[in-house]
């Protein structure tokens, strides 16, 4: 899908990052420990909509033969276009405050989100963005490689250092998968604050 780059004529305070990230995803659960490598790499995001898209690649997933790459939407959570509660996906808002808290970035807005679900919070300056990312098909395999993208990641991005962090939700599948992520990009401090619009 391309992706066109559109200068904003009003200046931006979200930072946008259109690059690659790397990192794990702990799929740990009672009977055994397992992380397997990952990398992300964000494609496309349009703030205006609060929509961003990406693909994800898993490595090392015990019963693939090959790395298995997904295409994945994300929604960023600006209490304009969407707000800390999911309202789909199988996710009630008990769900969401249990995930949202996993990050310790939250914490500051946890009573603000309780009363209202975050609508009247700006989070224009916020030093974190907050998004839900959610696989939409396998881009190499199919179906029947192992994995499930029923659920979808819960995730933060830091605008300091362009880390990410995520929570992986899926009722079914082992709970909160931990995704950590770190920019691979070279120019790690070329945070962009263009606009991004998917042609």
């Amino acid at each position: 899908m391309p992706v066109r780059v559109v200068e904003s004529s009003a200046p931006s305070q979200v930072p946008v990052l259109l690059q690659a990230f790397s990192g794990t995803q702990n799929v740990s659960n009672l009977q055994k420990e397992e992380a397997w490598r990952v990398n992300v790499r964000i494609q496309g995001c349009d703030l205006e909509h609060g929509y961003l898209c990406g693909t994800m690649e898993a490595l090392n997933v015990p019963l693939a033969d090959t790395p298995v790459v997904t295409f994945w939407e994300g929604e960023i959570v600006d209490t304009k276009n969407y707000a800390f509660f999911t309202d789909k996906w199988e996710a009630t808002s008990e769900d969401d405050i249990r995930h949202w808290t996993k990050f310790p970035s939250f914490s500051p807005l946890l009573n603000q989100v309780e009363a209202d679900g975050g609508k009247s919070l700006d989070l224009s300056n916020y030093p974190y963005i907050f998004m839900r990312w959610k696989e939409q098909y396998f881009v190499n395999v199919g179906t029947d490689c192992g994995l499930t993208i029923a659920g979808f990641y819960y995730v933060c991005f830091s605008c300091s250092d362009g880390s990410i962090n995520g929570f992986y939700y899926d009722p079914n599948s082992s709970p909160f998968q931990k995704l950590e992520l770190k920019s691979t990009s070279e120019e790690r401090s070329g945070f962009s604050s263009s606009s991004y619009e998917l042609q």
